[in-house]
């Protein structure tokens, strides 16, 4: 889809800067585990697609690292600088995190490994009873042209390592 004037399209990111981005998010989210969270981490990434303006490790099963972000983000940025953001996570935003994100205004999404994948994962565990709502769903429901690059095969193992053992030790 061609994105109107207002939404103007974001540069290109290089399977480098993807992957250096995903790691950072990753040792976020390995952050939050240290912590007693859940293995969730989410950083936001300024116009140039290298600096790291936010991180956000999770909190709880209601502030999700993606949301706590987004919602801090908007606060802080305005919306015009934020569309041309990227917020980096770990594992694919679920409907609440995608819907923060759409509304703070933040233009793409680069995530690791899917909501399919993390359910795979978690199975039945009470603190995630994952949702089957991919976030490009939730995007496609709206009106701004949302940019999403994942999953990313190359790092899932990577992603995946700090949840194995983790829902169900």
């Amino acid at each position: 889809m061609n994105a109107p004037a207002r939404y103007p399209s974001l540069p290109p990111l290089s399977d480098a800067q993807v992957h250096a981005l995903l790691r950072r998010a990753n040792e976020v989210a390995r952050r939050a585990m240290s912590l007693g969270r859940h293995p969730f981490g989410a950083i936001l990434v300024g116009p140039d697609g290298h600096t790291v303006l936010a991180e956000q490790g999770n909190v709880d099963t209601v502030n999700h690292a993606e949301s706590v972000l987004a919602r801090t983000a908007a606060l802080n940025f305005s919306p015009e600088v934020l569309w041309q953001c990227t917020l980096v996570t770990t594992a694919e935003p679920c409907a609440m995190c995608a819907a923060t994100q759409y509304w703070a205004n933040i233009g793409r999404v680069v995530y690791g490994m899917t909501e399919h994948r993390l359910l795979e994962l978690t199975g039945d565990a009470s603190e995630n009873p994952t949702m089957n709502l991919p976030c490009r769903t939730v995007f496609a429901s709206g009106q701004k042209p949302i940019d999403v690059i994942g999953p990313v095969p190359a790092l899932e193992a990577e992603i995946m390592a700090l949840h194995q053992g983790f829902w169900h030790p």
